[in-house]
């Protein structure tokens, strides 16, 4: 097995909304904002060569959508799924599968795309199957009205009608052992219904792929919850479990959203969970 961070570009989201009720005071010492209270947020995707599959989880915004839609997120940098593909020897036409933690925009948009005519969607990996689980599917198809904004249909329609979607079978315990993409599956609630945070033993290490579990280095401490989550105090209990799962076994963290961070490990404190170690992608998985 081999692993990859697969960069599908940088955006900006308002720093109250990613810390919710924690004052800026705080959270600004980890997460500092620019004159507009807009935070650096990275679209850091993975992908896991395993034999022959090649396995790619999340997959950005995309690139579909308005000018005026990308305008409210403050595009930087010159990252691109395709480049960050290319730059490890990999087009998207060898994707077997994608794997898709949430269907919220900014993890599922890269999944689809214009036809070539621009006349409707179409799947953007053409050879790959689309694992999301049944019970987050139907909570994005028939959204609530504090998550229709983020649930966009012509980022996920296309998926089923093509006939390529697939689904994760969700057990009756917290982890799914051995999913039927080989790794481990922990399924948080608290952000939206059902997430998956796929665990992947790599080399004797246990690799999590946070999502928005945890979004960033500085969203550690436990009240730091995003003002996204529909239930923020399913998330704090969330959190608390996984976090101390993390600081027990060793745990790498690999953080999706975190521009600066890309890889963590946790420990005990008297304050609860804290930052142990940080790595680069480079470092763990070379």
């Amino acid at each position: 097995m081999r692993l990859y961070p697969i960069q599908a570009g940088n955006f900006k989201l308002d720093g109250g909304a990613m810390f919710g009720v924690v004052p800026k005071s705080l959270w600004q010492r980890t997460n500092p904002a620019d004159s507009k209270n807009m935070i650096d947020i990275a679209a850091r995707c993975l992908l896991i060569e395993d034999d022959e599959r090649l396995i790619l989880i999340d997959t950005g915004m995309g690139n579909k959508q308005s000018e005026k839609f990308y305008s409210y997120y403050f595009l930087w940098g010159n990252d691109t799924l395709d480049t960050s593909l290319a730059a490890h020897g990999f087009h998207r036409d060898d994707i077997t599968d994608v794997f898709m933690t949430h269907l919220h925009f900014d993890h599922c948009g890269g999944s689809v795309q214009w036809n070539k005519d621009k006349t409707g969607y179409e799947p953007a990996f053409k050879n790959a199957h689309f694992w999301s689980n049944k019970a987050h599917w139907q909570w994005a198809t028939e959204p609530n009205r504090r998550e229709v904004a983020s649930f966009l249909k012509e980022n996920i329609l296309p998926m089923e009608v093509s006939g390529q979607l697939k689904f994760t079978g969700v057990p009756d315990t917290v982890i799914q052992k051995k999913s039927e993409l080989g790794f481990d599956i922990f399924y948080a609630n608290g952000h939206t219904e059902k997430q998956m945070i796929p665990m992947i033993n790599y080399k004797g290490k246990t690799i999590c792929f946070m999502a928005d579990l945890l979004p960033t280095a500085g969203h550690l401490p436990i009240p730091f919850v995003m003002g996204y989550d529909t239930r923020p105090l399913l998330t704090l209990n969330e959190k608390e479990l996984f976090l101390n799962l993390a600081a027990d076994n060793d745990y790498y963290l690999f953080l999706e959203h975190d521009a600066h961070n890309e890889i963590i490990t946790v420990k005990h404190t008297e304050k609860g969970v804290r930052l142990n170690e940080t790595f680069t992608c480079n470092t763990i998985f070379n």
